[in-house]
Order: structure tokens, then sequence, then C-alpha cells
């Protein structure tokens, strides 16, 4: 039996779109800001910055992309099924052409989803997401088959991820196309005619250009209150005290109901940090709960696990950190092991001193103080530095392309690079990846995995990241959603 799924493409969401959401006083554009550096929207390669990723994955489509609700849709193929055992994904591909006037064939996707792939690298963690995949075959002329090594439920939101967008002579094939003036990317919606697609009447007019820009969270906020821009998009904790300044009436605050890593990552093993008891110890102060009630973010759950609870494949074994203790209880136990170092090494003349790496902006200054407040409960001071390099850890703050254990647990892999890791939790994952039977066993080493990096105790945990957006009344095209990625196409498309 084979299991379908066929999702309409975003040239048919014109119809869809509803009409409570229309109400743009300009019908011809619309003025967007990600938040960032102003020459983000025009970097190339695979690491970009939100902005390069938006712009990317309106220009160059992959397999299948999202919509404004994180939903994947139709792109380079039009339709797919799924095998049983879930370890064959067969595409077939749309009866058009690439942006150049190529026919788009199986042989013309293989090549550069292969490239795509290769340009990863061998270790990166979105490279390891995707390792379960064992071959692309080209089949009959217009469909590809993906082979897996073994079963991949969230495959198609990782396909639909900018980076495995594909080039074909040197160009993608749209939905969009980019021109730029100054530091502004405009982005304008590709007539479906032009790619062998069939005509949508009144094309011109249903459609408008996109200007992006990309500016620092509080220029952003300043150009949406005044009118400039009618959505900011990117935003994390350390500019969100800035939406303090947006009234009701010039627009709405949207959070993203995301998960991902959001916490303190260990960068040495030096002094104090050397020993996993000592590490913890700081993860034990720290009251989580009061660390964002300076945000007023509604809904946000602390939590002191690496992976969030709950996921599937959660196996419900793996609980939340010195359950059954008080806060006043743990940095009690936390303060003996600060004293018990300081005593070895010196006396109360040394003191401890750590150093921590935020970025720029009011959140960060109120989480610095926050932590630094927290940690002299035990007898810790807290530094504030410029350089991630010169830290003893650093801010962690990613959103999760796939809410599977395997996500996280790549993040905070060795190969990330990121600061202290755990080897024994690497090998579990790949043995989990090369060497599971079954599901159930592959939950069983992930767990097994996330048990061990715990217990290693190179990342702090506070629970699940902020993203917000500001988005006025009158922007159609625009859903929070779980993986906190609003593409660009949805927006340029207007209401009938």
């Amino acid at each position: 039996m084979l299991v379908s799924r066929t999702v309409l493409p975003v040239m048919a969401a014109l119809a869809l779109v509803p009409l409570a959401a229309c109400g743009s006083s300009d019908d011809t554009s619309l003025a967007v800001a990600s938040i960032g550096q102003a020459d983000d929207p025009f970097r190339s390669g695979v690491r970009l910055p939100p902005a390069g990723q938006l712009v990317r994955a309106a220009t160059v489509e992959g397999l299948v992309a999202f919509d404004e609700q994180g939903r994947v849709i139709p792109a380079l193929a039009d339709r797919w099924i799924v095998t049983d055992d879930g370890q064959s994904y067969i595409f077939r591909l749309r009866d058009g052409n690439w942006s150049g006037g190529d026919p788009i064939t199986a042989d013309s996707v293989r090549k550069p989803l292969l490239a795509a792939l290769k340009a990863l690298g061998d270790d990166t963690p979105l490279a390891l997401d995707l390792e379960g995949i064992d071959q692309i075959r080209s089949m009959a002329g217009r469909v590809i088959e993906v082979r897996l090594k073994r079963p991949m439920p969230f495959l198609l939101q990782l396909l639909a991820q900018p980076e495995l967008g594909l080039i074909h002579d040197g160009t993608g094939s749209g939905p969009m196309t980019l021109s730029k003036t100054g530091k502004i990317a405009t982005l304008r919606p590709i007539d479906p005619t032009k790619l062998g697609l069939p005509a949508v009447e009144d094309w011109a007019n249903r459609t408008r250009m996109v200007s992006l820009r990309a500016l620092s969270g509080a220029a952003a906020v300043e150009a949406f209150n005044a009118g400039d821009v009618d959505l900011v998009l990117g935003g994390q904790i350390q500019d969100f005290p800035l939406t303090r300044s947006v009234g009701i009436l010039r627009g709405t605050i949207q959070l993203d109901p995301v998960v991902g890593l959001f916490g303190l990552q260990i960068m040495n093993a030096e002094g104090f940090l050397a020993a996993p008891a000592n590490r913890e110890a700081l993860a034990m102060a720290i009251d989580r709960e009061g660390l964002m009630s300076p945000f007023g973010v509604g809904g946000w759950t602390p939590s002191a696990r690496i992976v969030t609870p709950s996921l599937d494949g959660d196996l419900g074994v793996v609980n939340e950190r010195w359950k059954g203790e008080t806060l006043d209880q743990r940095r009690a136990v936390a303060g003996g092991r600060v004293r018990a170092w300081i005593a070895a090494h010196g006396g109360p003349q040394v003191g401890l001193r750590l150093r921590i790496a935020l970025p720029e902006g009011e959140g960060s200054q109120t989480l610095f103080a926050r932590l630094s407040s927290d940690l002299a409960t035990i007898g810790v001071t807290l530094e504030r530095v410029k350089d991630s390099t010169a830290a003893d850890f650093t801010l962690v703050d990613d959103v999760a392309r796939y809410p599977r254990a395997a996500w996280f647990l790549n993040r905070l892999s060795c190969h990330a690079r990121r600061g202290l890791c755990s080897a024994e939790a690497d090998a579990l994952v790949a043995e989990a990846g090369s060497e599971a039977a079954s599901p159930a066993q592959r939950a069983v080493l992930l767990t097994d995995a996330e048990q061990q990096l715990t217990a290693a105790n190179v990342y702090i945990p506070f629970g699940p990241p902020i993203r917000w957006s500001l988005v006025r009344g009158t922007v159609s095209g625009f859903g929070a959603n779980q993986w906190g990625w609003h593409p660009l196409m949805p927006l340029a498309l207007l209401p009938k």
C-alpha cells in the first residue's frame, strides 16, 4: 500500500487567502524588515543569516517548500508518495521549466540535489540530520526517488529548508526574482507561464512585489512604528523589550510556537569548569521561571531538559532534572561545590569569576542581570565579554527544524564545534542512525544519548527559544508557526 500526499501549490493559494486578511493600503508592494545586518539579504553560500535564507527560499526552489503556516507544499515536485516501510519517497516533478527554459526532468533535478547535499559538508548538523539518505535515483522522465537507510518521518521538512534549494545552470527557479537597490532586496513573483505552468488569470493584479531590508532590532521596530515597513521578522530575545513601543493600533506582536535550544553552551573545561559536577552546579543555581519573568512572554515553559519534552519518539523516561528539590535546596548543594573548589584553589581571596558572551540588546542585558543574580547566590561572579572565544559560556538560541531528539543532539554534537561536547553521546546518536533495527530501538539509543549529554553538563538549558514578529493588521500571507519560518512568496499573493 502506498501513502500519498498531495498539497495545493503556492499558486493555487491565491484563491484561498481569506478576505479578512486583506487591507493593505498599497497593493503594489509590501515592505518587510528582517532583523540582522544590512547585507544579509545578498549573502551567498550554505550558512546564511535569516534574511539571506528568506531570499534563497524565494528565488531557489527545492523539491518542496513551506507555506506561511509552516506546512510542506509542492515546489519543483507537485506530488509525492511514501512507501509503507517509510524508506522511499517518490516525487513526481511538475510539468514545467527551469528559469532558463530547460524542461524540469528527473535527471536535471538529481544533479543539483546531490550538489546541495554535498555543499552541506560531511559533519555539519544539517548534514547529520540528512545522513539517513541512501541514494537519489532518476526513475521515469519526471519521477525521482529519495531512498533512505531508515525511515525519516521528517524528511519533507528537511527537504523544504533553504539550503536544499536546487540550482540549475547557475540559477534557481523562483518562485520570485531578485533585484537590488542599495541595501533593499526587491522580490517579484514570476508569472507561472514563464515556468511552463498554467496561466493564472489576472496574475499581475493578484500579486505584488516584496521589498526586504535587514535592519538592527531597534531600527526595525522604529521603521515599523513610523509606518515605513509593514512586517518585521526574525525577532529574538535580545530585542524583545523593544516591542514595548509598539501600540495596539500600529500592529500585533506575533509569537511563534517554536521548540529548540535556548540556553548556555559551556566553552571550555578549564579551572572550575573542568569537572562535570561543577558545571552542573551552575545549572542548578538558575531560576528559569525568574529568568524569563521580566519579558512577560505568556505560555513560555521553562525546562532543564536538553530535548523538549513530549516530542515524537520521546519515551518519557527522561525527567526534569532535580525533580522534587526546591531552588534553595539546589543552590545549597551548588554553593557547597563552589566553596569546596575555592578552598582547594587558594581560598576566599581567589573567588570565582566566569565570563559570558551574549548578543547585543536590552533583552541580553536583562538576561545578564538575572543570571548574575542567580550565580551570585552560589558565590560566582559573572562577567560579560564581547568575544565568544574569550567566554566560558555563550548563548545558544536555535529553532528546531524538525521536532525530534536527533535535531537537538546534532546541534550539540562535537561536529557542531560549539564548545564542550560528549563523544559518548555522539557515538550513541551515530549508532541510532546506522544500527538501530527499528524506530523503537532508535528512540532508546537517542534517549541514552540525551542522558549521556545531560550527565556531561556541557549545555545549560533554559526552555524553548523566543521568536517574534511585528505584523500590521493589513498584512496577508503571514502565519505564526512551529518553525518560526515566514516565506516571502505568500506575502506577495493578494486576496482575491
